[in-house]
C-alpha cells in the first residue's frame, strides 16, 4: 500500500438551511418532461439518496479523529451538513413520489439493508472507499445537469428542477472531500480501484433492476406507444454520452484526483444563479 498525504485545496463547503415544497396539487405522474422511463430512473436514483447520504456521513465520521488538517476538518463539517440536508430533502420528495405510485419506500429499504450489510462485513477503509467512488458518480452526473441546458430542461417542474440543481451544486462543492479523507487515512490505490469496480457493478445493477421493477408497476409501461419511444430517447440522454463514461472511468487512473475535472467556474456560476442577490433560491434560505 502506498499513501501520500494529499495537499488540501481550500474551498468553501457550506451547509445551507433550505427546504423545498412541492405543489399542493399532484405532480404529473411522469414528472420528467412527461417521459416514462426517465421519470422512473430519476425516482429510483432519488430513492437511493437518503440512506446513501447517511452512509456517506458515517463512513467519513469514522475517521474524524484522524483528520488533523484544519482545512480538511472544515470541509468535512460542511460535507456532513450538506449530506444530511440532501437526505432529508430527498426523503420528503420520495414520499411525494410514493403517493404517486412509485416504489421509493421499498427502494429505500433495500438500500438500507444493503449498506448496513456492507458496514458489517467490510473494513472501514473499504467503506470509505465506497463513499469516495459513489461521490465521483454523483459529482459527474451532477456536473452534467449543471453544464447541459438540455439536461436542465428535462426537469420542467420548477420545484423539482430547483431541488436537483441545488443538490448538484453541492455535490460539486464537496466532490473532493471523501476522496481527500480516504487519501489521508489510507491512500491505497489498488483498494480504491477494486472498490470502484465493485461500486460500478452494484450501482448499475441497482439502478437498472430498480427501474425495471418501477416500470413494471406502472400501467403506462405496457403501452408500446409510450414505452418504446421513451426507451429510444435514452440513447440521446445527456447522462449516457461517451464523455460521461470517460469521466467516470478516469477515477481508475493512477494519480487521479476529483479536482482534475475542474468545476470551479461552474460552481461559482451556479452559486450566483441559485443563491446570489438575484438567485432563484436566495429568498428560500432558512434563517
Amino acid at each position: 500500500m502506498s499513501r501520500t498525504t494529499p495537499v488540501i485545496t481550500p474551498r468553501t463547503v457550506r451547509t445551507r438551511r433550505i427546504a423545498f415544497e412541492y405543489p399542493p396539487e399532484r405532480l404529473p405522474r411522469h414528472f420528467v418532461s412527461g417521459d416514462l422511463v426517465m421519470s422512473h430512473v430519476v425516482s429510483v436514483l432519488s430513492s437511493l439518496f437518503p440512506e446513501g447520504e447517511d452512509f456517506f456521513v458515517r463512513t467519513v465520521r469514522n475517521y474524524s479523529t484522524k483528520i488533523t488538517d484544519p482545512e480538511l476538518k472544515s470541509q468535512v463539517a460542511g460535507f456532513i451538513g450538506q449530506e444530511v440536508t440532501h437526505g432529508r430533502e430527498h426523503r420528503h420528495f420520495n414520499e411525494r413520489l410514493a403517493a404517486m405510485g412509485y416504489p421509493t419506500r421499498s427502494g429505500d429499504r433495500r438500500t438500507r439493508r444493503g449498506l448496513r450489510f456492507m458496514e458489517k462485513v467490510l473494513p472501514r477503509r473499504s467503506q470509505l472507499a465506497i463513499t469516495a467512488a459513489l461521490e465521483h458518480y454523483t459529482a459527474t452526473l451532477a456536473e452534467v445537469l449543471l453544464d447541459d441546458p438540455e439536461a436542465q430542461a428535462m426537469f420542467d417542474i420548477e420545484e423539482v428542477r430547483s431541488m436537483f440543481e441545488w443538490h448538484a451544486l453541492e455535490e460539486n462543492e464537496h466532490k473532493s472531500v471523501a476522496f481527500d479523507v480516504y487519501q489521508t487515512v489510507c491512500g491505497d490505490h489498488l483498494r480504491r480501484i477494486w472498490v470502484m469496480r465493485f461500486v460500478t457493478v452494484g450501482f448499475l445493477f441497482g439502478t437498472i433492476s430498480g427501474t425495471l421493477l418501477s416500470l413494471a408497476l406502472d400501467r403506462a409501461s405496457y403501452n408500446p406507444f409510450r414505452l418504446f419511444p421513451s426507451l429510444w430517447k435514452l440513447r440521446r440522454s445527456p447522462w449516457l454520452q461517451p464523455a460521461v463514461f470517460r469521466q467516470i472511468k478516469d477515477y481508475n487512473r493512477p494519480g487521479f484526483h476529483p479536482d482534475d475535472h475542474d468545476t470551479t467556474a461552474l460552481v461559482q456560476e451556479w452559486k450566483v444563479r441559485l443563491f446570489g442577490d438575484e438567485g432563484v433560491l436566495a429568498e428560500r434560505m432558512k434563517a
